[in-house]
């Protein structure tokens, strides 16, 4: 049988972009910032604008597409049977957010109205929203680097190399996933796109097992390599990978504080939770 191939990845990609020339602190906040906008408004035209931006972003940092398209794809997915799962629970709870009642298939309980797949939709893409600057900020920082410049803002060192250690194991995860994949496809468990989406479910519990357990006991090798070498006996360390903060950087610190300034004077000033235009 020929193993299914895995072009994805999640990693730090050097393609000397201009996102890569940033300092790692400033993508840090940039993220922050992103997610404090995201979960600080449910206005469909902010959010929309915030995915357009962060996929334009993640094309700015000459990333191939084949490298995240499936990640982006799976997220959708997620997102998408998300909301199904609300509409399941809670089939109402747009009508009741927005006030008016719009029936477009009249199922009784169940009833599809506007204001419910709008609340989806706007529910949905607030999620997605975050997804594309994730990936942007993984791709585009150094994780020795980031966490140099962590340290030297005064983040204990224990805890700047600990998320180096986290950017760093997420490439790592991936290997181990594509060998166990490859290893249960020899054992001849169908993961491909030739079995239905049911089967395909029920057989990643195959690798999801074996790499939870993968997982422990590399965090059990990393942490006794830390030990050996004496990590954590000493109060500060010195860094290598040591980035100064440069012109471009504090314009852009700048540029995200007046944003998510203006963006909470927005959420604070708007008299409704939800952004609907057809009240």
């Amino acid at each position: 049988m020929k193993a299914e191939k895995i072009s994805f990845g999640i990693s730090y990609i050097d393609t000397k972009s201009a996102l890569h020339q940033l300092n790692g602190i400033t993508k840090f906040v940039l993220f922050m910032a992103w997610v404090t906008v995201v979960l600080t408004t449910f206005d469909l035209r902010l959010i929309i604008a915030l995915v357009c931006l962060g996929l334009l972003l993640l094309k700015m940092t000459k990333v191939p597409v084949k490298a995240y398209r499936a990640l982006l794809i799976a997220t959708a997915s997620v997102l998408s049977l998300n909301a199904l799962f609300m509409f399941l629970l809670a089939p109402q709870q747009g009508t009741e957010f927005m006030g008016t009642e719009t029936v477009l298939l009249p199922l009784g309980f169940y009833s599809i109205t506007q204001e419910t797949l709008f609340y989806l939709v706007t529910i949905t893409l607030k999620y997605f929203s975050m997804f594309p600057i994730a990936l942007v900020f993984v791709f585009t920082t150094h994780p020795t680097e980031f966490s140099a410049s962590l340290n030297r803002l005064g983040v204990p060192y224990k805890i700047a190399y600990a998320v180096s250690l986290t950017l760093r194991y997420l490439p790592e995860i991936k290997k181990d996933y594509v060998n166990i994949m490859h290893a249960q496809q020899a054992r001849g468990i169908e993961l491909s796109k030739k079995a239905s989406l049911f089967s395909r479910l029920k057989n990643l519990t195959n690798i999801l097992g074996p790499l939870i357990f993968t997982s422990l006991d590399r965090t059990e090798e990393i942490s006794n390599a830390m030990t050996l070498r004496g990590f954590g006996r000493n109060k500060s360390r010195t860094w290598y990978s040591l980035k100064p903060l440069t012109g471009k950087d504090w314009v852009c610190l700048l540029t995200i504080i007046v944003c998510v300034s203006l963006a909470i004077v927005k959420r604070v000033i708007e008299p409704q939770l939800f952004w609907y235009p057809f009240n």
